[in-house]
């Protein structure tokens, strides 16, 4: 599949503006869009190619996938169909997947395979790996396997299902979720709560759940609302949602405590397995209180933050810290950081990092021991300081300037900087040899 040329219909924003990023490296990738100036600039910024037409994508594409808002989805398949290559694929990645299955198998020639797609992970997902990706093929043509090895390869969790079914459980994990995320986020704005008052207040569940809330309700809302309008199971679920609510909320205006305490358990027995549940949450908690404990452990020390988003590293003295806020110092420049969008490298990491991306220095050093000194275990005691990123030996001498019972050995020192350099040396000499 190297280098074959994958189009992407929608590619200046979105799930199908990330898709570029992972699909650059290995194929010739081109892209169309509605606004034909914004994609322009998005190809450029990229190193991708722009194509103004969609047929015009389409008919060099091998495999074409259709990343536009889902109430376009099918009036794209539709408008491209008749100039897909023979032999070539289709993909889409809506969130909604009857539809568009039953458009492709209707419009699609014979010899154009197509593969309905959903990839349960947002634009703002920066790795592909752990990441669910639903296949709904009604048919499994020559493509499918090739698509699903790659998938696979790249250790994603397919989910192989029907469109139907897919859309059910989509109604549960995303109509049911947002409904109901955007409900409690209204209900707040109609209280005319401060939130950031409430955080004086916060316990960590409340904590976890604002931000899961607010990843919802910060999302396009006009692909939230498509969610919610164009799955046909949505009308269900939401009057099921509302029937829970108002059931509940009569049950406690009217103070019968037995009715609510049947219905929390029984809510309760049907979440399944509660204590992996408990485990998952602990562990979302736990990680929040390590993260600022250990950044909050660092202050005057240098660390480095990388931006989970764009990928940046940012290495440098940690001044200060609060709730929010990480603040670095990399010599006389001054970066804000905020934790939400940063994970802390650990010290390996950091060290690969400084190796890849910082000018080394590299010294020889002579220095004069007693004959018989073990070689190996300087080499390797060398190697466990800070910073070190090489030492070898490169000459060892015995005449006439050397006193007897004594040898001289230079070793070439490679490493972060010179301060490093000079820290090999007092090394040396704590061996009890004597620089020359």
């Amino acid at each position: 599949m190297i280098k074959m040329n994958v189009g992407i219909i929608g590619g200046s924003d979105g799930l199908g503006k990330t898709l570029i990023y992972y699909f650059r490296d290995e194929f010739d990738v081109y892209i169309s869009a509605r606004d034909h100036k914004k994609g322009k600039n998005i190809a450029d910024e990229l190193g991708v190619t722009y194509i103004e037409s969609n047929a015009g994508i389409a008919n060099i594409s091998d495999i074409l996938i259709v990343a536009v808002p889902i109430q376009h989805t099918c009036d794209v398949i539709r408008e491209v169909a008749p100039f897909m290559r023979s032999g070539s694929v289709m993909v889409d990645v809506t969130s909604v997947k009857e539809d568009p299955s039953r458009t492709m198998a209707e419009v699609l020639p014979n010899s154009v395979d197509y593969i309905p797609t959903h990839p349960v992970f947002g634009p703002r997902t920066t790795r592909l790996d752990n990441q669910v990706i639903v296949l709904t093929a009604d048919k499994k043509g020559e493509w499918y396997r090739k698509v699903y090895d790659y998938l696979s390869d790249k250790n994603m969790r397919i989910i192989e299902t029907s469109a139907e079914k897919h859309d059910f459980m989509m109604s549960i994990v995303q109509v049911l979720t947002h409904f109901s995320f955007i409900s409690t986020a209204s209900a707040i704005e109609k209280l005319r709560v401060d939130i950031s008052e409430t955080e004086d207040y916060e316990s960590p569940i409340y904590n976890l759940m604002i931000d899961m809330i607010a990843r919802i309700v910060s999302q396009n809302p006009y692909l939230t609302y498509n969610i919610q309008s164009m799955n046909n199971n949505g009308p269900k679920i939401r009057n099921t949602f509302a029937e829970a609510v108002l059931e509940l909320r009569e049950v406690i205006n009217n103070g019968d405590e037995d009715e609510f305490i049947n219905i929390a358990i029984r809510a309760t027995k049907h979440m399944g397995d509660i204590t992996n549940a408990l485990g998952r949450s602990d562990k979302a908690i736990g990680a929040l209180s390590y993260e600022y404990s250990y950044l909050n452990d660092s202050i005057g020390e240098e660390v480095g933050l990388k931006h989970i988003y764009s990928g940046k590293v940012h290495v440098g003295i940690l001044e200060s810290l609060d709730d929010k806020t990480a603040v670095l110092r990399d010599g006389n420049k001054i970066k804000k950081l905020r934790i939400a969008n940063i994970r802390i490298l650990l010290p390996g990491e950091l060290y690969q990092w400084k190796i890849e991306n910082l000018k080394t220095k590299t010294s020889s050093i002579s220095c004069v021991f007693l004959k018989g000194v073990h070689v190996e275990t300087i080499e390797n005691t060398v190697m466990k300081l800070d910073n070190i990123i090489d030492i070898r030996l490169i000459d060892a001498y015995d005449g006439p300037q050397i006193d007897e019972g004594y040898i001289s050995l230079t070793f070439e020192v490679t490493a972060l900087t010179k301060e490093d350099i000079a820290g090999v040396k007092q090394l040396f000499t704590g061996f009890g040899g004597v620089i020359r």
